[in-house]
């Protein structure tokens, strides 16, 4: 799948965005290593700690149908500018990113976007690979 697909998916899942309380809508879309996509947004909630980011509602349905090997995953906000997954989300996507090297991007709009991976916006990072040295 073409990055400009991958950004796609995510602005059509930002759509379905549930915020009213921050009016930040964000959208989604999660590449997995058999080429499936698994799309989010984010969910928000009156008890803030009940609320989800776009990029874990992706995560958590892609693990729940099987899918453990995260590859690309773009990520989209109504705001107007780049918007970067959260310390959390951070967390969540280098589980499932073999050796970190899931591509990141990073959307403004389709022509204008950052592509990056979770290393560089992670560094540091701590996984279930790190528990079995």
């Amino acid at each position: 799948m073409n990055n400009i697909e991958l950004i796609n998916y995510a602005k059509k899942a930002m759509n379905n965005a549930y915020a009213p309380y921050s009016n930040f809508c964000v959208g989604a879309a999660l590449l997995t290593d058999d080429g499936t996509v698994y799309t989010g947004c984010n969910i928000e909630n009156s008890s803030f700690g009940a609320t989800i980011c776009a990029e874990r509602t992706a995560a958590v349905k892609a693990v729940s149908e099987g899918h453990r090997r995260f590859t690309k995953i773009a990520i989209v906000s109504k705001a107007g500018g780049y918007t970067y997954p959260c310390g959390i989300c951070r967390q969540v996507i280098v589980e499932f990113a073999e050796d970190k090297d899931i591509k990141i991007f990073i959307v403004k709009s389709e022509d204008d976007y950052i592509e990056t991976t979770l290393d560089e916006i992670l560094p540091g990072s701590f996984t279930k690979k790190d528990l079995e040295k």
